[in-house]
This record gives C-alpha cells, structure tokens and sequence, in this order.
C-alpha cells in the first residue's frame, strides 16, 4: 500500500473519528411525551414531583391558582441579569443575560430562561398545606433594581398554608455574580411532619437558539453530578424511564445544560433524591427532592459556562463544559489558551500562540513525517518506472518496491503514523474551541467580529482552502490518478465544510496548515537539495 493511499485512510479515520464523537453528543429524537395520571393540568404547567415514599403526597392546587402564562410577573434588574418571577409558583421565568448577546440578534441580549421557550426554575414545598409552584404567591412589588452601591438584592414572594401561616419565598441576586439563592421559610405555622423541599428546572426539547448554526450539534439536556457516580448526562429522550441518573446521595447538583450555558441546582450537604419525569406539553423537569425543617436555602446558578468561575463555586461544576471522552486532553488546553489570552488580550492571537506552542510541541512528530513525505516524493519517478515496467505483473512490482523502500531506507508508513497520533490532540482543540463560551462575541481583527460564529464574508475559509492546495502540491503525487484527483478534491471539499464553522476554529486550522507549510517546504528542500543515494 503506498503513501497516498495511506493518506486517504487517514483522512478516512480522521472524519469518522469526528462524526462518532459529534454523534455521542447529538440530541436523540425525543418520544411523545407522555399524559401524567395525576390530575389535569393546564398545558405547560409542569406537574409537582413525586415525594419520596415515606413523605404524603403534596397539598391540592389552591383554587386561586392563574395559568403562567396570564400570572402576573415581577421584573427584576441587577449588572448581570434581567429576570421576571412568576406570581404562579413564584417561579423564575425568564433570566435575560445583559452582557452575552443573541445568537440569531446580536443587538438584543441572549435569553437562557423563557416563557416562550418552556425554560424555567421551580421550587416548592410537599407536605399537607404547604405551596408548590402551582400555587399563588403574593409578589412584593412589580419592578425591583439592584442599586448603585448595593451588593445584594432580596426578593421575598408570600404564599399563604392552609391552616394558617404561611411560607416566603425569597430570591437573593448578587452583584457581580450569576450564582443566586432560593430560600423558603415558614412562618408562624408548625411544619408538618416528613415536610420535603424540591428543586427542579423544566424544558421544552427544542435545540437552543442558533444551533443550527453550528459546524456540529452539541448536547442539550439534563446533567448530574455526585462524588460517588460524577458526572452523568441525561437525554431527553431517557427522562422517565430506566434511571441513567443518581437517584440517592448526600451530596451533588442537578443541571439543564445547553451549549455556552446552564442552570443547576447546587444544595448544601445534606440527603437528597434526584428525579427526571415527562411532563404534558412536550416538557421535560429534572430535579431534586430534600428534606424540609422549616427554612431551606438552595442555590442556583443560571447563567455561561465560564470554566475558571465554575470550579470555584461547586465541586465538579466545571464538567458542564463537556468535552467527552477527550477531557483529559481538552482541560488543560483551555488552561493554556486561556492564559495566553491573558497575556494578550485577545482570543484570536490566543489562538495563533496556542497553534504554535502545539506544533511546536509535535515538532520532532511533524518533521519525521514530512521528512518521510519528502522522501517519497523524491521516489515517486522511480515508483512511477516499476509501475510502469511491471505493470502486468503486480506481485513483482509490490516486491520491487519493497526493495526500493529497503534501499532508500524510507518507510512508507512514516507519513501517516506520526499525524496519527497527533488526532486526538487537534479533536480536543477542535471541541475547545468549540464550547468556550468567553469566545462567544469575541473579535479578533478587521471583519472577523466573533470567533464563535462563521466568517461572514468568508474570508479565512478561502485561504484556509488554499494552503490545503498548497499542502496537497508539497506533497507526493500520487501514482495513480483517481487518487491524484482526489488529493485536489480534498481542498474543495474541505473549504465547502468550513465556510460554515465558526470563525476561532478555521483560524486555528489555517494558521497550522500555514506552519506546515513552512515546516514541509523547508524539509522538501533539505532532502531534495541533499537526493538520495542512486540505484
């Protein structure tokens, strides 16, 4: 089998190797979603969770409950959010982030949690009187603001128990963070006995804004973590069904994961059941069940996956950047592009630096293959004679070549085996690039605005396409002509597919086909200049 072939394989291996990992975290078609026995509902209304077996069953609806989507709403404004509470389960129904911009609109802000998207927080309480997020809460006021000078911002909704008492509800907004509290506490009222707290975020299926955008899919559903299981993820399509999730633990979050962003619940220590149901109207809740004493606080993070925040605020909460079955790759990829990014300001030279440092890194791997490339190409006329010359006898001609090889001392092999190992390496940077939600809305220069989004005059996948044309011209040329004419396809092709990636990913797949260009020409150059020994 000769170079070209071998390069063919590899091109082969190399796209399988991406459309199998695109494919583990590509969205399953979702079943229909299926009718809950519990009493009706109106559609959209998720329905309470199940209590743990030793707990009663939550309290009836209360009769004063008003749909979602006709509830009053109390609007809320801190430096990083804008946030609307239902007065229907004081649940949070919207969270617009004020400095991450839309992905279809890049004039308006990108909205995470929304009505019109089925995307909500909920949380209530199961015990005989007490409300859930069906019930009618009192909202303190219609508009309330983060002040200049404030640190803190408290929200307290009121929902009266049956019997007498009643339960606030208070959410806590900080400044400068994404990270928010959600207290319940009862008030002038026993709690009554094997009383539960739960804690969960509903969805609809639908791909996030602006997937369908991206040069792959990536995952969008629910995520666990606990010390003993790490992390797991969810399916939409798994929801209800046979447990791919914890169900028991004293430790661990819930989240709703999507690209770029997340929700999670994030508990203090302390025994929890977690859950995934199917509820009415395609919707879909994954959440958590924790004992109630009588005041409870939970946080509840909403907002960018920002991976040097994350780790900081709840073991393993970093792994909702998912980079799959190459993290241990990938992580420290991102450290290093981060840091550059630090030292320059910007991600784009981040990227070019980061490029560099890898294939400097592969120096000593790249320069055997285009050394082992160069050498054939020397060859080639000399294996285009034995074709030639024995081209009715193909056992003959295979064993000539052999002894050529033998002679020159070149190893066809040579060429493939060392960018073989360097793949997984490039998948990683691939899926770096492709998840760092710091990069989203970041420029580099000129017309290049964002890096996560394609070249809008595309720009960088053109000259991307001309080194590969270049690459593919330093290369051997391959004996046969059906393979010489799909070595000059592969720039064409390969240029069609990146005209739609985004910007960060073409420029890192550019700026390392021009450094290979470089690095083969000089090697082509040293070993033709040099020949090899004549036979």
């Amino acid at each position: 089998m000769d170079n070209q072939r071998l390069i063919l394989l590899l091109v082969f291996f190399f796209s399988c190797m991406m459309l199998w990992d695109a494919w583990q975290r590509k969205d399953q078609p979702m079943p229909a979603a299926t009718t809950q026995a519990a009493a009706p509902q109106a559609a959209g209304e998720a329905a309470v969770p199940p209590a743990p077996a030793a707990v009663a069953a939550p309290g009836a609806v209360p009769a004063g409950a008003q749909p979602a989507q006709s509830a009053a709403v109390l609007k809320i404004r801190t430096d990083l959010v804008a946030a609307e509470i239902s007065a229907q389960g004081g649940d949070l129904v919207r969270l617009e982030l004020l400095r991450h911009q839309a992905t279809e609109n890049p004039g308006e802000h990108f909205v995470l949690f929304d009505p019109a998207h089925a995307y909500a927080a909920q949380s209530g309480l199961i015990g005989a009187g007490l409300p859930n997020h069906k019930s009618a809460w009192r909202l303190p006021a219609e508009t309330l603001e983060l002040k200049d000078g404030e640190n803190e911002l408290r929200v307290a909704l009121e929902a009266p128990i049956e019997g007498g008492g009643k339960v606030v509800k208070t959410y806590v907004f900080k400044r400068g963070s994404y990270l928010m509290a959600v207290e319940h506490t009862v008030v002038d009222a026993a709690v009554p006995a094997g009383a539960h707290a739960y804690f969960q975020l509903t969805r609809d299926d639908k791909a996030p804004e602006g997937a369908s955008r991206m040069g792959t899919s990536t995952f969008t559903g629910a995520a666990f973590y606990t010390e003993q299981d790490k992390f797991k993820k969810v399916d939409f399509g798994d929801f209800g069904g046979k447990s791919k999730h914890p169900t028991k633990a004293d430790n661990g979050w819930v989240a709703m994961v999507q690209h770029y962003f997340f929700s999670a619940w994030l508990p203090p220590a302390g025994e929890r059941e977690y859950f995934t149901r199917k509820l009415d109207g395609k919707l879909f809740a994954a959440g958590m069940v924790v004992p109630f004493t009588g005041k409870q606080s939970v946080p509840l993070y909403a907002g960018p996956q920002e991976q040097d925040k994350l780790e900081k605020i709840a073991p393993g909460l970093d792994l909702v950047v998912d980079y799959g079955w190459l993290t241990m790759i990938a992580a420290p990829l991102f450290w290093v592009l981060e840091w550059l990014y630090k030292l320059v300001g910007n991600w784009g030279w981040a990227i070019i630096l980061l490029t560099v440092l890898i294939k400097a890194a592969f120096f000593p791997l790249s320069a055997a293959s285009y050394k082992s490339m160069a050498k054939m190409r020397v060859l080639t006329p000399k294996l285009m004679k034995l074709k030639e010359t024995y081209a009715d006898d193909r056992q003959r001609m295979n064993q000539e070549m052999m002894e050529l090889y033998k002679r020159e001392k070149v190893n066809p092999l040579g060429g493939c085996l060392p960018i073989l190992v360097q793949i997984p390496v490039f998948i990683a940077l691939y899926w770096v690039l492709l998840g760092t939600v710091e990069m989203r809305g970041a420029p580099w220069l000129g017309w290049i605005t964002d890096l996560s989004v394609k070249d809008p005059y595309y720009v960088l996948p053109i000259i991307m396409g001309v080194t590969m044309f270049v690459q593919t011209k330093l290369n051997p040329t391959p004996p046969d002509p059906m393979q010489a004419k799909i070595m000059l396809w592969m720039p064409i092709v390969f240029t069609g597919m990146f005209l739609f990636f985004p910007a960060g990913l073409v420029l890192y797949w550019t700026v390392n086909n021009v450094l290979s260009i470089a690095q083969q020409w000089q090697v082509n150059r040293m070993i033709e200049s040099a020949g090899l020994k004549a036979h």
